[in-house]
């Protein structure tokens, strides 16, 4: 511990830099992770925010919700098998407020659940990140498929689907919109997922899958945080591999006078260790005020869970490089690596 202390106060420089690096790359990566974070939950909260059960829709669908249209028979023999199921059906579309202005959001029609909220026919609860655009309690919407008005009753929180606002209707509002008899989902709540003939089932995780611009954009996202950690892998590996090499006479000379590899190795721990640990401190400070004065619009979501989960993983990559690049140190002989620092 004291000869991995000394030799940080007589290098400072060295790794004052490493540790720079590593403050940027963990710092791009809490944001990335943020930002993927926060697309996600504007993608499907809607999804995340229901309990864990299992989506229903028909084998000829292709796993597209879409295309699913659910037999009205075999609807409510669902509904009346399983109490606590409901039919639902999801479909992007618009409102016009009362300047004639245009909203996009995504239309949900249930049967009776407690899960969203209840409204009649002519009536419409809205997501309320909306009433940014204008929109206020009991403003009359209007749509060009809907022969009537929406009056807004009220307002629900976090409800997004695919980048827009969830606008809540009766059944029969939305059936009238969408020339349709049909639900396009089922939903049966529980960790058991009952065979239902001609009907594919999904849980909540393999239903989000289904939304076009989901897995594409969570995978993109996912990969770049994958590669900065694997960057910053490289990066200790590299840097610790340059140190050991410059050292090889001074571990030769520690050697000869009875200091183990382990306490060689312990002393690169602790450098890389200290290293890291200011790096993230730095860089979770930073991605917090980030999300403190980024602009309200932006869909950024840090959460605790996955700032931990970052940082445990920057330690571990940082010890398996620095651990890999001291593979060396095992390897010297006094003798040779004394004459070898003398050349």
């Amino acid at each position: 511990m004291n000869m991995a202390w000394k030799e940080i106060k007589k290098s400072k420089a060295k790794f004052v830099i490493v540790g720079s690096i590593i403050f940027l790359i963990s710092f791009l990566t809490f944001i990335i992770s943020g930002l993927a974070n926060g697309l996600s939950q504007d993608n499907s909260a809607l999804i995340k925010g229901m309990p864990k059960g299992h989506f229903y829709m028909t084998s000829d669908a292709d796993d597209t919700y879409n295309l699913s249209r659910i037999d009205s028979e075999q609807q409510a023999r669902a509904l009346s098998q399983y109490p606590d199921a409901f039919a639902l059906s999801i479909q992007m579309g618009f409102v016009n407020d009362e300047n004639d202005k245009q909203h996009s959001v995504a239309f949900v029609a249930t049967t009776e659940s407690e899960l969203f909220p209840t409204v009649q026919q002519g009536e419409v609860v809205l997501n309320s990140d909306i009433e940014a655009d204008g929109i206020s309690l009991h403003s009359q919407l209007t749509n060009n498929q809907f022969s009537g008005q929406l009056s807004v009753i009220d307002f629900a929180n976090e409800q997004k689907f695919s980048h827009a606002d969830v606008a809540f209707i009766h059944e029969l509002n939305y059936k009238e919109m969408y020339r349709t008899m049909s639900m396009q989902l089922l939903f049966i709540p529980g960790n058991d997922a009952p065979v239902i003939d001609g009907l594919v089932s999904f849980s909540n995780n393999a239903f989000l899958n289904t939304i076009p611009s989901y897995s594409a954009e969570q995978m993109t996202l996912n990969m770049i945080i994958w590669f900065l950690i694997g960057i910053s892998g490289l990066l200790f590996a590299i840097f610790f591999y340059m140190m050991n090499v410059q050292k090889i006479g001074l571990y030769g000379i520690l050697k000869a006078i009875g200091v183990k590899t382990s306490t060689l190795f312990r002393m690169m721990w602790t450098q890389m260790i200290v290293i890291t640990v200011i790096a993230l401190i730095l860089s979770i400070a930073a991605s917090q005020l980030f999300n403190a004065v980024a602009p309200a619009g932006m869909p950024f979501h840090l959460s605790l869970s996955a700032t931990i989960m970052l940082s445990i993983l920057f330690l571990i990559i940082g010890f398996v490089g620095a651990t890999l690049s001291g593979i060396q140190i095992k390897k010297v002989e006094p003798l040779q690596a004394i004459q070898q620092g003398e050349m």
